[in-house]
């Protein structure tokens, strides 16, 4: 029988891409059957998937050697309700399995049987058809009770890790994510990159709602928000206050464009503030866990200390929605600045408000995607790239950083380590100055044979968004396939 898998539960069992196996399957090296994948082709594909340890397996032995930690089984391993419900659900459909088993065992029983009742009493040509079909199927029994073939690496892995974790598909967008450890589905959904439609994440505004198509929930935390009867009977259910017990589909609102995310404000506390370079510092916000920002990767918020302001783009993904990064620049005519090098510290409010703007990821573009920064520019750019990563959301990803300031390419180390540890990354760094843009326009249309496959971000200086937007109109680069943010 063949076994189907999604393709997000595919390409986490094999540690590739979402995107890399869209591309097999429009390329034809891969089948696909309603957007399923079977093991087969996979393990003819990933033949070395048999030899890498599951990844269930890996965070069992993980947390033996810890010892069983709270925290680290909370992170890690679902609560022991969801995980013996989650056992008795295999259990039942082994169940079922051999159920099914035991009534073919049956059937082919009685077909032997009444072959050898035709070979007692039929004419000639009955006995000898009898007799033909009753060595073919004694035959074919002692073949299948005679295997010993090993079982599918895959589909052993593909059970475990539907013990260890819950698959859920989105209804209508069919986005799909995972849920781990103890995470409610909202807080699931979010690491996922995906941008659900929701507030307080806290169980009292009931703005989460979602249906349950199929599968079941189960309560892991207390919510003051009351469903009513109707939308009981309709299998509603609040997504930060609910996890999965297995397999789900539900329908949800998600945010589809900066105009379905409604300016918040909400008033934050400094993590930490910590220097980059002699002239840029990393400021760390924190919402309240009841008032957790909503945005998408790449928007901008204004901020307020005291009676200094700034619009600032924020520099994180919107995947942990409570801890928002900005990268400020030294400015003597910028108050809000010289609050970042001066006197902010640890603990002080800070006041947020938006987010703004539209310098966000084409989420349903099947094209893969080139960023280009110039100095702080990487700081939107870095929270689309985050953002990309999360959702696994094209089979390449290039960035190329240009630094005209002397705080340089003042994440190096952090690109380095997504270029080694992620097969689709590619990273550029580039010295150079401001109006070397066209320069590097040209060097990117090298490095690629048909720049029109790709969609361009660009961040950073007037002068430098300007120079290189001219420069890929020159090159003939499709504006609808370019976004560009000025900071």
């Amino acid at each position: 029988m063949r076994q189907l898998l999604s393709l997000s539960r595919a390409a986490r069992l094999v540690g590739a891409a979402r995107g890399a196996l869209q591309q097999k399957i429009q390329s034809g090296e891969l089948p696909s059957f309603d957007g399923m994948v079977s093991v087969e082709d996979l393990m003819r594909l990933y033949p070395a998937a048999q030899l890498e340890s599951d990844i269930g397996f890996e965070r069992v032995a993980r947390i033996a050697e810890e010892a069983f930690g709270k925290r680290l089984r909370e992170r890690l391993l679902p609560s022991q309700e969801i995980l013996s419900q989650r056992v008795f659900e295999q259990s039942r459909e082994l169940a079922d399995l051999r159920a099914h088993l035991q009534r073919y065992h049956a059937m082919v029983v009685q077909l032997r049987e009444r072959l050898r009742e035709e070979e007692a009493r039929g004419t000639d040509a009955a006995r000898d058809s009898a007799v033909k079909l009753g060595e073919l199927l004694d035959r074919e029994l002692e073949a299948v009770l005679g295997e010993t073939e090993a079982p599918n690496a895959l589909a052993v892995m593909d059970d475990m890790l539907r013990v260890m974790s819950a698959h859920v598909v989105l209804r209508p967008s069919r986005h799909e994510f995972f849920v781990d450890g103890a995470d409610s589905l909202l807080d699931a959904a979010l690491r996922s990159g995906l941008a659900l439609n929701y507030g307080c994440s806290n169980g009292n505004c009931g703005l989460c709602k979602a249906r349950v198509v199929s599968g079941q929930v189960q309560k892991i935390r207390h919510h003051d928000y009351v469903l009513s009867e109707a939308e009981k009977q309709q299998s509603y259910t609040l997504m930060c206050s609910y996890t999965a017990v297995g397999d789900l589909a539900i329908e949800a609102l998600e945010s589809a464009e900066p105009a379905d995310i409604p300016a918040q404000q909400i008033v934050a506390k400094v993590k930490a503030v910590q220097a980059l370079d002699d002239d840029l510092m990393l400021l760390h916000l924190q919402t309240p866990r009841t008032n957790r920002l909503r945005f998408l990767a790449g928007q901008n918020l204004t901020l307020t200390a005291g009676g200094a302001s700034a619009q600032l783009p924020i520099a994180s993904c919107p995947c942990d929605d409570r801890n928002l990064q900005f990268h400020v620049v030294r400015n003597a005519e910028d108050s809000f600045a010289q609050a970042v090098f001066g006197s902010l510290k640890s603990g002080d409010a800070v006041t947020l408000y938006g987010p703004w703007g539209d310098f966000v990821l084409r989420a349903d573009s099947p094209r893969s995607i080139v960023f280009v920064a110039c100095d702080t520019g990487f700081a939107p750019i870095k929270s689309l790239l985050e953002h990309a990563m999360a959702l696994e959301l094209s089979e390449r990803l290039h960035l190329y950083w240009l630094a005209t300031l002397p705080a340089g390419h003042y994440l190096d180390n952090l690109c380095r380590s997504w270029a080694g540890a992620l097969d689709n990354f590619r990273y550029v760094p580039i010295a150079a100055a401001p109006g070397d843009a066209p320069e590097l326009v040209r060097r990117i249309a090298a490095d690629h044979a048909d720049l029109h496959a790709f969609d361009i971000y660009l961040a950073g200086p007037e002068a430098f968004v300007d120079s290189a937007t001219m420069a890929l109109r020159q090159q003939g680069f499709p504006e609808t396939q370019l976004s560009a943010a000025i900071l």
